[in-house]
Formats: C-alpha cells, structure tokens, sequence
C-alpha cells in the first residue's frame, strides 16, 4: 500500500509546469490587493494609480522583447493569448477561408483553434518535427500552399524542450507576406525573444512561466492590429473587455524587470543543473532516452523516456519521496494516452508513456538535484521489480 504520508522535504523539479511567484513580484502585487484597489478605468485618483501600473508594466514587457507599447495586450494567460490571435488573424479572412501551417508539437492552446477553424472556412497543414524536435524551415516551406496566411510555431517545445529556428521561419514568413505566430510562453525571461529578430506578427507568453502571479498573460501584436475575443469594454484599447488584473499585470511587468537583470546568469546556472540530470540519468539508468535536442534545448529541460516504466506511476512514487516533476505538459495530465508530441517525434507508445520532465529553476539547488537523482534511481528500480 502506498504511503501518503508526504516526506517534509519537498523539492520542486515542475518550472515549466509552473514556476513560483517570486518574493520581489509579490511585494510590487500587494498594494493593488487593499490600498490602492482601484480600477484602471476609473478617473479618481485610485483608478489612476491603478492605469499608471498597467502602463508601467506595458512598457517593461516591450522593452524587453523590442516592441512598441502600443503593441502589448493584456490577456488571462498564454492560451488566451493563442486563441485572440488566430482567430483575430483568421476570423477577419473569413468567408475566403485559407490556409495555415502549424507543427504537429504546438501546445493544446493553439491546436485546440486550429481543429474549430477546420470545421469552418480553413484548412490546416500540421508539419512533422524531426526525431529530436527540430521544425526545419525547408518543412514550413514544403508545406506552403497559395493561400497560406497564417504559420503557427512553438519557440521551445514545453514537453521536451527543444528550441525552434524560430528567426529562420520568420524572416521566410516576412519576405512571403504571411503572418507567423510564435508561442514564447517556455522561452521568454528565459532565453532572448526580440520581436524583430524573429519578425513573428503576433507573439503570446504567460507571466507564471518566469515567476510572476498565474492568470496574466500577453500578446504582442505587430502593429498593435489584433480583434477582440471579449467584447464589452474598450480596455486594452478596445482588444480586450473586462477589468484588467491590476495587481497581476503589476505583478508581471515587475518579473519582466527581474528577468531582464539575471535572465542569463539563471540560464548559465540552470544549464549545469540540466546536464548535470542528463549525464546521471544516461549514464546510471540504462533503459533511459533522452527526448529532443541535447544541445538546442531550453536551459532548465531534461525529458526523457523509460522501457518498461508507466510515466505516471514514476512521477506519482517520486511525488511521495517529496520530489515534484512531470510527464510533460500539465493540461494533458490524465488523459492516459502517449503525448502527441512524442508521438509526432517517432516514440512507441511505450517509450511515450514512460516519459518524465524535469525542469528546474531559479532557487533549484545542487542539493535539491543530488535527492530527485537519489530518488529517481531508486523509485525507477522499484517500479522495474514490482
């Protein structure tokens, strides 16, 4: 019988499920929660100060990735996001209809709009990754048809964490004339994402996956020309209705000033904790695959695959010795069928469900590493005996 007695160590390996909000962004969201609660549409002096927030914020997330403030809209999360600028980009085509390509790896959020479209006027193209997750741009081109108007790609992957030619794909994109959207909520505050570089129109991203609050979102809009899903209400100059998040927008743009400080000496540091995972796990455990790219990666993803192990009897035995990880993307938790995108790499389905992520993070320590390795041997071989 399984023991839920949970240990009192607890070491949290999940950040690209989630990563904590972060003391400093918790103190800049607390004065929107009491004293200063006013709303953002108000022409009082609370409302003000609330408007002064939001804009301030705005300004931190446009510099950060080279965009324009104007160009910034606040959503509910990076799904959000996703969903305003398909159907914003596809809607407004309609009766013509259209073509879009989209890789076979996108996360739900974005595949999810692309089957409701398909019951319409559009027709989907979904590219195949290669065996270690990478979208070439020769596939994108492969796939064109003439009246493409739309290229949806992941920046990195959430699952395996393989890192996209994303500024290859857009300058194509630029020089065709079609409009390309790039999901960043893996990469941004985590690796350099600068809107003109990678020349994408539109670009969506989620403050809880660089430590600010859950439920903040954005979009970057080249142009700032983006339709409204919520209607309603002229916030976000008429993109999005509804009262804005005060306190999580606040939230987000003080993680975005954080991220800009240390975004790289984080990244330096979590590469050696990722390799030193990747070097253990494939020296020590012999049935382990390493998922996507080993080297074009994100800094904090280790996903690998075990023969003969149920991914989620291995992630819930490492949840009772007080280590949190993951199988891969946490909306797909349950469903108890290989992950579309190990499958789109070319996994048995085997080897698709016995998949673990590990994805550390900023306060992730070298102890923390030494007990989930510690842990995962011995729950592994447990789970091989049983």
């Amino acid at each position: 019988m399984l023991d839920y007695n949970l240990p009192m160590r607890r070491v949290y390996l999940d950040h690209a499920a989630s990563t904590p909000c972060d003391p400093r962004v918790l103190e800049v969201m607390r004065p929107y929660f009491s004293g200063q609660s006013g709303n953002a549409s108000s022409p009082h002096h609370q409302g003000r100060q609330a408007r002064k927030a939001i804009e301030q914020a705005r300004e931190e997330l446009a510099a950060l990735i080279g965009a324009q403030p104007s160009e910034i809209i606040f959503t509910g999360s990076a799904s959000e996001s996703n969903n305003q600028a398909i159907f914003s980009k596809l809607r407004s085509l309609k009766p013509a209809g259209g073509h879009v390509i989209a890789s076979a790896i996108e996360h739900h959020s974005v595949l999810g709009p692309l089957a409701q479209l398909e019951k319409e006027a559009f027709r989907v193209s979904y590219v195949k990754p290669s065996s270690d997750g990478i979208v070439s741009c020769d596939s994108i081109k492969a796939a064109r048809a003439a009246d493409t108007v739309l290229v949806c790609l992941v920046h990195a992957n959430n699952e395996i964490g393989t890192v996209q030619p994303v500024d290859e794909i857009g300058r194509w994109c630029r020089c065709e004339g079609i409009s390309f959207l790039v999901d960043a909520t893996q990469t941004l505050g985590h690796l350099p994402v600068i809107v003109k570089e990678i020349g994408c129109d539109f670009l969506s991203l989620s403050a809880h996956k660089f430590y600010g609050p859950q439920g903040v979102g954005a979009l970057y809009a080249r142009g700032g020309d983006c339709l409204s899903l919520i209607l309603g209400g002229d916030q976000e100059r008429g993109r999005r209705a509804g009262t804005q998040n005060t306190a999580g927008i606040a939230g987000l743009g003080e993680a975005v000033r954080l991220c800009k400080n240390q975004m790289l000496k984080d990244a330096q540091r979590e590469i050696s904790l990722r390799d030193r995972i990747i070097d253990f796990v494939l020296k020590e455990i012999p049935s382990a695959v390493l998922n996507g790219h080993p080297q074009k990666r994100l800094p904090n993803n280790a996903h690998f695959s075990f023969e003969g192990i149920n991914g989620e009897d291995l992630v819930t035995a490492l949840d009772l010795a007080g280590v949190a990880v993951s199988m891969g993307s946490a909306c797909a938790w349950g469903r108890r069928a290989p992950s579309h995108v190990l499958k789109a790499i070319g996994l048995i389905d085997s080897l698709a469900l016995g998949s673990l992520r590990v994805s550390t993070g900023r306060w992730t320590t070298d102890e923390d590493i030494t007990c989930f390795l510690g842990q995962l041997k011995s729950c592994k071989n447990r789970l091989s005996d049983s």
